[in-house]
């Protein structure tokens, strides 16, 4: 009977252990070892001991096997736990993240050795840490121990041409994937094909991050070739690779395959006049695109005068970015005709391209028919007063605005009372920026009306910086009232180079106000010079006050600028 209650005993050690290992590993097939030992265990209990057979004995053997295959998953998982804690993180389940968490060397032979205890593994992210590059040759031969992987992210490991290799192989034994971020490793670049070879007709690749690869005009044509095999891709990033331009052809041809992308990433790939045809031809196969980013690429202009018609045919997308494409007057003619028919747009980006701001008054005061608009984004455009005038209206009708960028528009100087039936009537703008727009102290004081009155309740960010014009009796309006902002997080009001200015009475309500706002993280103030008494008591402020605020002025007190007047 006492050999019973030993056996007994140690079968509720070994439940307990089989409840931590399945906490971490749902869904393995350690619970069928779990429910044969709790059979076997009572089978055991109500037995004549003294009658066991040859038989009986060797189903007691065999029923070993899965406890001991237990106990080392559960010293796996407490290793693993260890493991994570070390590195400041904890255990997911059917997750492993190990984003930027400077790994060593060392610790990735730790990971590799962790491999085989984490058979549902799902995400595996070990992006950011330099010392990745050169190990993958002892991790991807592990990959078939985790086959149900569906997100691998490698980004900026500094992965070399032997990790490329590496990885290639290893693809083919995690046919689950369905994210692939390899973005900011310049080695990818030139042996594209080394890694993607495996990828066959019918893959569930749903994402493929390719950003700042070096990839040259030949993976670009791989790519192309490539797309015709990812029916389920949605998302595409191949941004910040210069030499794919020239291979767009094929990729665009490739893209005529893609029917369920929905993100389109081009940013800084070296795109011409002649790629915005080519694009504008795959348009039309892209019907569930909800995100286009063809932003900086400066040889685009010109390009959409003649070949904008399909852009329409987009009638789902929600954001446009066309920033710093030096798009021409007869660019945004033919622009005139296609955005306003985007019903579904959300986010606008023109800025940086100075000569829109000539020719735009018909573009933007179409912006009206587009309700659901929430960020624009028209700041650097070199506008001029009638382009603001007709934006200014349009934006009476655009209630679900968010965000505004009219930054580095001069017109806007004066004329800022254009603007206040929308500053009147929103009841969502969280982001106002208005930095160099030559504003004088009636627009400073305009816009603490607005405050005064309970509008722009919802504002987070206020961007008043390179407004040099505005006098201390203007900050001294406006900072009287910035204290009902109660949701401001961010406010700039610093001066432009080489431009130095007194802070003047102002400044003691606007701390005064800042006692007031308990979202506030973030005071812009450069070049403004501060009095050594106003010193300590912003130092003072920072220390005692319960927020972390940061008054980021550069230190400069009256005693730097003894010529000063």
């Amino acid at each position: 009977m006492n050999q019973a209650r030993n056996k007994s005993s140690s079968d509720g050690e070994t439940k307990r252990e089989s409840s931590f290992v399945n906490k971490f590993f749902k869904g393995s097939k350690l619970r069928s070892s779990k429910v044969e030992s709790k059979k076997e265990g009572c089978d055991l209990e109500t037995a004549d001991f003294q009658a066991w057979d040859k038989t009986q004995q060797s189903a007691a053997l065999d029923t070993a096997i899965p406890l001991a295959l237990e106990m080392e998953l559960g010293s796996g998982m407490v290793k693993n736990e260890q493991f994570l804690q070390k590195l400041g993180r904890k255990a997911v389940d059917k997750c492993l993240d190990l984003n930027n968490c400077r790994l060593t060397t060392a610790d990735v032979r730790e990971l590799v050795a962790l491999l085989p205890f984490l058979p549902d593994l799902e995400k595996l992210d070990i992006s950011w840490n330099d010392f990745v590059g050169g190990t993958l040759p002892s991790i991807m031969p592990q990959m078939h121990l985790v086959s149900k992987l569906k997100i691998l992210r490698l980004g900026s490991c500094r992965l070399t041409t032997d990790d490329v290799r590496a990885l290639g192989d290893a693809l083919k034994a995690i046919p689950e994937l369905e994210e692939l971020n390899l973005s900011w490793n310049s080695k990818v670049g030139g042996t594209l094909p080394l890694i993607l070879q495996a990828v066959q007709e019918g893959s569930k690749m749903q994402t493929l991050e390719l950003v700042d690869c070096a990839l040259t005009s030949e993976d670009g044509t791989f790519v192309g070739q490539l797309l015709p095999m990812l029916k389920s891709l949605e998302v595409l990033d191949l941004s910040i690779n210069r030499n794919i331009g020239g291979s767009l052809k094929s990729i665009a041809q490739g893209l005529k395959s893609t029917s369920n992308l929905k993100v389109l990433k081009l940013h800084s790939c070296g795109l011409s006049q002649n790629s915005v045809q080519l694009l504008d031809a795959a348009f039309s196969y892209m019907s569930e695109l909800r995100k286009l980013d063809l932003s900086c690429n400066k040889e685009l202009g010109g390009g959409f005068e003649d070949s904008a018609a399909q852009l329409a045919k987009l009638e789902h997308l929600e954001a446009l970015d066309l920033h710093q494409c030096s798009l021409m007057a007869a660019d945004v003619v033919s622009l005139t005709q296609v955005i306003p028919l985007l019903s579904s747009l959300q986010e606008l980006d023109l800025s940086a391209n100075k000569k829109v701001g000539t020719a735009s008054e018909h573009l933007l005061s179409r912006l009206r028919f587009l309700p659901a608009l929430k960020s624009l984004l028209i700041n650097n455009c070199a506008s001029e007063c009638e382009t603001f005038a007709a934006l200014a209206e349009a934006s009476i009708h655009l209630p679900a605005l968010e965000i505004v960028n009219l930054s580095w528009n001069k017109c806007v100087g004066g004329n800022l009372k254009l603007l206040l039936e929308t500053l009147k009537l929103s009841t969502s703008l969280q982001v106002l920026r208005l930095s160099s727009c030559s504003l004088v102290t009636e627009d400073v004081a305009l816009l603490a009306s607005a405050i005064q009155a309970g509008h722009l309740a919802q504002l987070r960010e206020l961007d008043l910086s390179y407004n040099d014009n505005i006098c201390g009796a203007g900050w001294t309006v406006f900072c009287r009232h910035v204290w009902l902002l109660k949701d401001l997080a961010t406010l700039d009001i610093g001066l432009r180079q080489p431009t130095f200015r007194d802070c003047g009475q102002w400044f003691r309500h606007l701390l005064c106000a800042v006692t007031k706002l308990p979202e506030i993280t973030e005071i812009g103030m450069k070049r403004w010079i501060l009095p050594a008494s106003q010193e300590e008591e912003v130092e003072g402020f920072e220390q005692g006050h319960g927020n972390s605020i940061h008054f980021d002025h550069g230190g400069f007190q009256s005693a730097d600028f003894p010529n000063l007047n």
